[in-house]
């Protein structure tokens, strides 16, 4: 997890970039993960590396999010921060291979759930 090679990559919108690699079957917080939830399709895991700003707000002049005015977006933020192991649907996700290493990317709607060590 924090791998320096993503710096260059920006999430945008309601977007998650996870990375798989595969925690422990048992994880820190007390979740277990039974045997086999891994191979299963529907289903994957993987924490959370870098999050997008979030839903867009309209601008409140014309209604669109993407005010070409001189104001600053505004968003909504997301629920999951970098360092959660989330859970996730798989048919929900995009795998992508960046440097090597795969990764994916999901909207934040097609994670089941976070583990976090702090709240």
């Amino acid at each position: 997890m924090g791998n320096s090679n993503i710096d260059k990559l920006i999430v945008v919108g309601d977007r998650v970039l996870i990375d798989p690699s595969a925690p422990a079957r048992k994880t820190k917080g007390g979740l277990l993960l039974p045997a086999g939830y891994q191979e299963k399709e529907e289903v994957q895991s993987g924490y959370v590396l870098k999050v997008g700003p979030g839903y867009p707000l309209p601008s409140g002049d014309d209604g669109e999010a993407w005010n070409p005015s001189d104001k600053e977006p505004r968003y909504i933020p997301l629920q999951v921060k970098p360092g959660d192991l989330a859970i996730f649907l798989l048919k929900n996700a995009v795998e992508i291979k960046y440097n090597g290493e795969k990764y994916f990317i999901a909207p934040q709607g097609g994670i089941l759930m976070v583990e976090r060590d702090e709240f």
